[in-house]
């Protein structure tokens, strides 16, 4: 896709079926959403059991349980509305969107007229599939079935939050829940005198899968002009599946990602020996500069990813006397099917550590010290506390270096907050490739939850790096699509590189990814507001690091 094509497409609905997500998350990404983005989002899903509520909400009368006694998650939000249950097989969509306002210019949206868009895309995808007689039920919100008998049954919660002539929160479509949680647990939305009911528990015996298709196509007809750019990830996931290389037993064989990339429609790939191109072949030179490095690196006993991870930008970074320091050890506890990490059981983390990085950056004279780290999972709390450790350390030795750090996902817990706390100048986690190859390319990690540790720190106020890496089966018009995502949610900086494989256990190459795309991908990031977009065959996450955050200056993403 050429940039000229991306801007003539950039009027599409963006559509994401995320799997299931905790609600936190998908409210950490929906907020960054809806306050740094332009473009028109659909985020697709479903939520672990969880009870959500809001500010006018009446738990003395309408809760009837203790939330954690039935496996569900308790959530105070900010919408209308009472207090309502989300759940497997209910399909919860988020449309992010900007309205026109009420009367033209720049007063008020037409919130009542946005209420009515949001029922009828779900009454027109439910009379497709079959529900004929759903519809409105004067007086009370949401979608019913058979509202003009005596038994009306609600299928679909709606509760929305306009500002700005922007929306965020949504609808939540009963599909083939639990309806025990709602008829039992709760009194859903405040309304205790009419039953709730599902499409399966009505005869509709439709999957997710295909029930997500129609809702796609009717929600890109109201908020898209009928145009529509899609992005799925893996249907089939369970914990099992997420977990299964969160060992520490090194990078699985390579039947399994590759049965796993076959399944995401990936079945070329160039082989090991096939002579790389030219513009793939890093200019190595160890001079006295490098040397100088590594020495004060064996010195210290410190690690970096640049040699643990095989950089090819290694000999240039050096020679300018800079390094990323790798924390934690140099075992990582997942195995990401591109990464050569070594993946043996972790060593407990060196306390003495911090001190050392400090004192390697003062040695070397860093203004701009970056800090990756192994993911810790095993540990409490993920291993940021030593990530802030560090960051304290470099600060008190001098407090003008600025830092920058690349951590893990944390697994979406508030072990994150840790490290937000420490007020890094740059909070860097990637994305690392599409949605379709999220499960194939790293199992332990998943979309959704890194857009929400990405959103988490855009809302700390910090500066938000990402990076991709291409050439793994992906396209070029998904590499633009999450490029769209990041600037949604208020990234300021990404890395694009190729992807190079390690060895015959680690993920094959799919393709070349030749330096007129990265170019492309370059304008068309920076077209959608993201501050500073470093894309080039042989970048990798630290490449250019000062000069990427001197570059990108944290602005609010367009205008409205």
């Amino acid at each position: 896709m050429s940039t000229q094509e991306f801007m003539s497409d950039s009027g599409a609905l963006h559509v994401r079926w995320l799997g299931r997500v905790p609600y936190r998350e998908a409210l950490a990404v929906q907020e960054a959403m809806f306050r740094h983005g332009t473009t028109n989002q659909l985020l697709l899903l479903e939520h672990p059991h969880v009870f959500t509520y809001g500010p006018s909400a009446d738990l003395e009368n309408n809760l009837r349980c203790v939330p954690e006694e039935v496996g569900a998650d308790f959530v105070h939000v900010k919408r209308g509305g009472d207090i309502t249950y989300h759940g497997p097989g209910q399909l919860v969509g988020y449309p992010i969107v900007n309205l026109s306002s009420k009367h033209g210019g720049d007063g008020p949206a037409d919130t009542v007229h946005y209420v009515h868009t949001v029922e009828q895309v779900v009454i027109d995808a439910l009379h497709e599939v079959g529900l004929v007689n759903a519809g409105r039920f004067e007086g009370y919100p949401g979608v019913w079935v058979d509202v003009h008998t005596d038994q009306p049954r609600k299928i679909c919660a709606i509760g929305v939050r306009v500002a700005r002539r922007r929306t965020m929160h949504g609808f939540a479509i009963n599909v083939s829940t639990d309806l025990e949680y709602m008829s039992t647990h709760i009194v859903p939305c405040g309304i205790a005198e009419f039953p709730v009911t599902s499409l399966h528990a009505e005869g509709i015996q439709i999957s997710m899968a295909d029930f997500v298709d129609v809702i796609a196509h009717h929600s890109a007809r109201a908020w898209g002009g009928a145009q529509i750019e899609r992005q799925d990830v893996a249907w089939k996931q369970t914990p099992d599946d997420l977990s299964a290389f969160s060992r520490g037993e090194g990078p699985g064989q390579p039947v399994r990602m590759l049965g796993r990339l076959a399944r995401a429609g990936v079945e070329d790939s160039i082989s090991l020996s096939e002579r790389k191109p030219d513009w793939l072949r890093p200019h190595v030179q160890h001079g006295p500069e490098v040397m100088a490095v590594k020495r004060t690196l064996r010195d210290l006993n410190l690690v970096t990813v640049c040699e643990e991870a095989g950089c090819p930008n290694l000999s240039e970074c050096w020679n300018d006397g800079t390094a990323t320091f790798m924390v934690l050890g140099e075992r990582c506890t997942r195995a990401c099917g591109f990464c050569l990490v070594d993946t043996r059981k972790p060593e407990m983390p060196d306390a003495q550590e911090p001190a050392r990085i400090a004192e390697a950056v003062s040695r070397m004279g860093l203004r701009f010290a970056v800090l990756t780290m192994v993911a810790r999972d095993d540990l409490d709390d993920e291993g940021m506390s030593h990530v802030a450790d560090c960051i304290r350390a470099i600060r008190t030795q001098d407090s003008s270096i600025q830092i920058e750090t690349l951590i893990s996902d944390a697994r979406g817990s508030a072990a994150l907050d840790i490290v937000l706390e420490a007020r890094p100048d740059v909070l860097n986690h990637n994305v690392e490739t599409v949605p379709r190859l999220q499960r194939a390319v790293r199992p332990s990690a998943g979309y959704a939850r890194s857009l929400s540790v990405l959103s988490r720190a855009k809302a700390a106020g910090l500066t938000v790096k990402s990076g991709l890496i291409v050439g793994m089966g992906e396209t070029d018009e998904e590499i633009i699509g999450v490029l769209t995502d990041m600037a949604a949610v208020g990234v300021n900086i990404v890395t694009i590189g190729q992807y190079l494989r390690p060895t015959t256990h680690h993920l094959p190459v799919a393709r070349w990814v030749e330096p007129a795309i990265f170019d492309m991908y370059k304008k068309v990031g920076e077209s959608l507001g993201i501050g500073h977009v470093e894309s080039s065959p042989l970048t990798r996450s630290s490449y250019h690091a000062r000069e990427s955050a001197e570059h990108a200056v944290p602005v609010r993403i367009g205008t409205r």
